[in-house]
């Protein structure tokens, strides 16, 4: 009887490499920028420049010296990974001098076989890029991104005011005042005539039950017993 051998974690096959010869030059004026918080690497052509892996600040006239020498260079089209939001003053910078810019997924990057180790992130998004093995992310119009971002801005607005009437019903709990369970809005006119009355020093239970409106469904025992 044969002896059943113990059972093992599979090889895992070795991803395919990737002929570079075999492939075409899609993008003969290309460049590649690995974006950070705090500087910008940037690689061409070792034939445009002999120093073709430079580095740049992130500040306004650090991007704007990038964008001129990689125009100098001849460079026309760019590749940068969309990291966090570094990469929006980039972008924005490059286009302004009419340099086509292509945004791409870091995903997209590393799961494309053949990296070496010792290629900077710059270089190997100018190679990519250089045959067209990148995917350009699509980008909406200035007006969208005007849009976009006061929706945005919005939403954390409203996200936080939740946030701060949550924690003024806890203070108010803490200092047993009972208006969450009389008044459905706390945020609303009658929970904050009775904030602003509490804040200005007034401690009468009805005198606070006297500033609510109408509409308020509880009775003025109720609130004045829940202060």
């Amino acid at each position: 009887m044969k002896s059943k051998k113990p059972a093992g974690k599979r090889k895992q096959s070795a991803p395919p490499k990737v002929d570079w010869k075999a492939l075409e030059i899609v993008h003969p004026d290309a460049a590649g920028i690995d974006v950070g918080g705090s500087e910008h690497w940037v690689a061409v052509s070792p034939e445009r420049d002999p120093e073709p892996v430079r580095s740049f600040g992130c500040f306004t006239v650090d991007l704007h010296a990038m964008a001129q020498w990689l125009i100098e260079k001849g460079v026309r089209s760019v590749a940068l990974q969309s990291t966090g939001v570094y990469w929006m003053p980039v972008l924005e910078v490059l286009e302004q001098h009419g340099l086509e810019v292509f945004l791409v997924n870091a995903r997209h990057t590393k799961n494309v076989p053949g990296r070496q180790s010792d290629v900077q992130e710059c270089q190997w998004l100018l190679k990519l890029h250089a045959f067209g093995l990148l995917n350009h992310s699509f980008q909406p119009t200035d007006e969208i991104r005007v849009a976009r971002t006061l929706w945005r801005q919005r939403g954390n607005l409203v996200a936080d005011a939740s946030s701060a009437i949550q924690r003024i019903q806890k203070v108010l709990i803490e200092m047993h005042i009972q208006l969450s369970h009389v008044l459905s809005d706390l945020s609303g006119v009658s929970g904050m005539h009775i904030l602003q009355a509490i804040l200005d020093g007034e401690r009468d239970p009805w005198a606070l039950a006297a500033l609510v409106t109408p509409g308020v469904r509880a009775t003025p025992e109720e609130i004045a017993k829940s202060d």
